[in-house]
């Protein structure tokens, strides 16, 4: 009884440690895997809000592309693949 209720415990900790190497204050998430090349999963690209470059001052996207906010983090990507192009991500 006692050992199941250590691993139990254990696990719920390792749980909430791992998200919380990733959650960042104000609900902001580091996602290390992002980078030029990379191919983002299409549900991470699809929650992500379309962003007008001009108020955000970022450069112009090439067509094609477009600058999506997600997770705080602004990425410029294909429309059709999701593949990036650049990150400005989150210092925070």
């Amino acid at each position: 009884m006692k050992r199941t209720f250590t691993a139990a415990a254990a696990a719920v900790i390792a749980l909430t440690a791992a998200g919380a190497a990733f959650a960042q204050p104000g609900g902001y998430v580091r996602h290390d895997e992002w980078k030029k090349g990379y191919h983002m999963k299409q549900e991470d690209w699809g929650r992500g809000e379309k962003v007008d470059w001009h108020a955000h001052h970022l450069h112009s996207p090439p067509r094609g592309y477009e600058w999506r906010q997600v997770d705080g983090n602004y990425v410029l990507g294909a429309v059709a693949t999701g593949v990036i192009a650049s990150v400005i991500a989150n210092s925070r």
